[in-house]
């Protein structure tokens, strides 16, 4: 039997400029679209005694020929906690496996990449400030794929701490600065597109200051409930996210304003399967729109599948 191949971070950071993660993942949403792929729910399993625990993020690709999942657990330990995730891509054919790896730097890609797909798609067409909060690897993965879906005029990079970071970006490619903002709602203003990247469970903008028009879009956290916005400001915008049957049941701002009776999933306008499809009606821009990810386990399969291509070449 051909063992599978086995890639650690080191090793994917050589491989991944060969790899197209934005277009594998438009590949996945328009299968999903199509039902060419399937997408579980993630489930969260908990280790005895309080000792952590792990969440698995299952999809198949039937397009692409590969099934698998990726598992993230969360150890708790004295000196911080431990947050790892790998992803198995597995043969429908065979039902061997083809790939292991280390799935870190890919998440973070990914996450950016799905973020950039939407944002190509809901913000306006002559959207020309972005302000992304969050300047970790996660916000500076957002601005590298962020850089060429619009002709960004001016763009802020927001961070409580920021003034004591270095080696941040100074200016794009095309030349546009890229200014340094400590404070979140002073960030905004102004702003055309404003991308959250952050791992707070708790609101980190005034969302009810977001006017018409505006995109924020949001990742935040598995901490339970997690969100970047009030959950009371949901029914101001129209409200998109990646994957319609499972987002909602995960995503935190969701759960707690349909709990409170503020929102509905019915409100939702629509998925990425839906816009990539032509299923989903493009914002009218006459009330802010928001954007929510959770993270799919058919990313993490569509990325390690285009992993594994770029490797074998």
């Amino acid at each position: 039997m051909q063992q599978p191949l086995v890639l650690d971070e080191a090793t994917i950071a050589e491989i991944l400029p060969d790899a197209n993660i934005r277009a594998a993942l438009e590949r996945m949403f328009l299968a999903l679209a199509e039902d060419r792929a399937v997408q579980p729910a993630q489930t969260l399993s908990l280790f005895p005694g309080n000792g952590g625990d792990f969440i698995t993020y299952p999809g198949v690709l039937a397009s692409d020929g590969v099934f698998g999942a990726k598992l993230s657990p969360y150890i708790p330990r004295a000196e911080g906690a431990l947050v790892t995730a790998w992803t198995l891509l597995m043969s429908m054919e065979t039902g061997l496996p083809l790939l292991l790896c280390d799935s870190k730097r890919l998440t973070t890609e990914r996450t950016a990449a799905t973020t950039i797909i939407a944002a190509d798609r809901l913000a306006r067409a002559d959207a020309g400030v972005l302000t992304i909060v969050g300047a970790g690897e996660i916000g500076l993965a957002h601005l590298r794929h962020a850089e060429t879906i619009r002709p960004w005029r001016e763009v802020r990079l927001c961070s409580p701490s920021v003034a004591s970071r270095s080696g941040l970006p100074e200016r794009l490619a095309s030349g546009c600065p890229v200014k340094t903002i400590a404070d979140p709602d002073a960030a905004t203003v102004g702003a055309d597109v404003v991308m959250l990247c952050t791992s707070s469970g708790k609101p980190v903008i005034d969302a009810g200051r977001i006017g018409p028009g505006v995109l924020v879009t949001s990742i935040s956290t598995n901490a339970a409930n997690a969100h970047e916005i009030a959950p009371e400001t949901l029914a101001s915008f129209d409200v998109y996210c990646d994957y319609r049957a499972t987002t909602p049941a995960v995503a935190g701002e969701m759960k707690l304003a349909a709990a409170a009776g503020l929102w509905s999933v019915e409100r939702l306008a629509g998925d990425l399967p839906e816009l990539l499809a032509g299923r989903a009606k493009a914002p009218g821009h006459d009330r802010p729109v928001f954007f929510r990810s959770v993270g799919l386990g058919l990313e993490d399969i569509a990325v390690a599948a285009a992993l594994l291509s770029a490797a074998r070449s």
